[in-house]
């Protein structure tokens, strides 16, 4: 039950925080509300609970052995979204305001298959995309990973591009 309203208050603060509005991420511990500050860093050592795998795994299920045995696939040793926004939240509590918006940045992209990250950093390359190809993928970013700081990011690079004429012709 616990999980359930940790997933469901994370999914919330996620949600606000794609709509532009920067939020705390309070995150349920033992049924009270706790709002992250530089006391909880570094979240591996001061907030371990926190730090949870793709797969649900913590830190404590992740040695050697478990990665020689093959219990540890490649999801479990990639950060989450909700790791990097508690990173963020802390660096917004110290004073890092851009660096929790980059981190914000990075929560939404590790969705997005990195396969997919590495083609549109490539088309974000000048010259390498028409406007309508990066709206599209800003589009993209949107509708199909909900990503949409990100979105925004791709549609403000196409009308710098377009100033300052580095669009593919």
């Amino acid at each position: 039950m616990d999980d359930n309203m940790n997933i469901e208050q994370i999914v919330k603060e996620v949600m606000k925080m794609m709509n532009n509005e920067p939020q705390e991420v309070k995150v349920a511990s033992n049924g009270n509300a706790k709002k992250l500050t530089l006391k909880d860093y570094p979240l591996a050592i001061k907030s371990k609970e926190l730090i949870k795998t793709k797969n649900g795994k913590g830190l404590d299920d992740i040695d050697v052995k478990s990665v020689l045995s093959g219990e540890v696939k490649d999801d479990d040793i990639k950060i989450t979204s909700e790791v990097l926004l508690y990173q963020a939240q802390i660096a917004d509590e110290v004073g890092r305001v851009q660096f929790g918006k980059n981190l914000r940045r990075a929560a939404e992209m590790v969705i997005i298959p990195d396969a997919r990250v590495l083609e549109i950093y490539s088309a974000l390359r000048p010259f390498r995309s028409t406007k309508q190809e990066l709206l599209d993928i800003a589009t993209e970013l949107e509708d199909k990973y909900n990503a949409t700081i990100n979105a925004t990011l791709v549609r403000e690079a196409a009308d710098v591009y377009e100033k300052r004429s580095r669009l593919k012709v």
